[in-house]
């Protein structure tokens, strides 16, 4: 009788461990400086789409969003030494990061464009050669410039933050920039000081550079996981939460078609 007792103690036990496990905070790592993916309002919160799907993805799988500010070229490295359980950032789903890390299905998927001056006169990429234009760190845009702009003669400089590449076309030091162009839509061509800049050139989607949308990144090893959060994210295509946040900012369905 007592075995049985004791038995059916640790079961409850365990029981329990494995139901506040999984009803732990979930820390997920953002970059801040991307609108309106991610960026801070005036009372310095962290808002925008990601924050919005982050917390009701949390919602869906019972648990609670922390979020950990992290720069961008560093996200990868910060995942892997266990800083943050996974990262909901506009992190595209490439080949070469699959190596490393583990990734959900897509969340959204959007097209790169390249931004230059209004004065440029854009006949194909060769007309870029001479300008300077700004890319993000450890980005697909980045790799996307140093395979097929630089050899035409651009030259690029790498920032830590999407935000300080807007800051240097301010102040006269660039000539443009590569960007997703949801983000550079809201966060400067949508803006006054975007108002002497146009993209040039088609949407950028070309798998080599781009892989196959934006996905949430998790440790390689993590199953489970994966499959709350891929659970999670078709709930929220389903019941039309997703939809809900795309619309407070965006006019059309970020997700993409199949």
């Amino acid at each position: 009788m007592k075995k049985r007792l004791l038995g059916a103690a640790v079961a409850a036990a365990l029981a329990m461990g494995s139901s506040l496990a999984w009803a732990q905070d979930l820390r997920v790592a953002v970059d801040p400086t991307y609108e309106p993916m991610v960026y801070k309002n005036a009372q310095g919160e962290l808002v925008g789409f990601n924050i919005d799907f982050a917390n009701a993805l949390c919602e869906e799988l019972k648990r609670k969003c922390v979020f950990v500010e992290q720069v961008w070229d560093a996200m990868i490295p910060g995942l892997q030494s266990r800083r943050y359980d996974v990262i909901i950032s506009d992190m595209n789903i490439t080949e070469e990061r699959k190596r490393v890390i583990d990734f959900t299905g897509r969340y959204y998927k959007t097209p790169s464009v390249i931004v230059v001056k209004n004065s440029v006169d854009f006949k194909d990429l060769d007309s870029l050669k001479g300008l300077t234009l700004g890319v993000l760190k450890g980005s697909t845009m980045q790799r996307y410039a140093e395979g097929e702009l630089a050899p035409r003669g651009v030259k690029l400089m790498g920032y830590e933050a999407q935000d300080q590449v807007y800051l240097d076309i301010k102040s006269g030091r660039l000539d443009g920039t590569v960007a997703d162009k949801m983000e550079v839509d809201g966060a400067f061509l949508g803006k006054p000081e975007g108002k002497d800049f146009k993209v040039v050139g088609p949407d950028l989607l070309d798998e080599k550079y781009f892989g196959e949308g934006m996905g949430i990144a998790l440790r390689k090893g993590q199953p489970e996981l994966k499959e709350q959060l891929n659970k999670g994210i078709k709930t929220l295509r389903e019941n039309g939460k997703y939809q809900e946040i795309a619309k407070k900012y965006f006019d059309f369905d970020p997700y993409g078609a199949d």
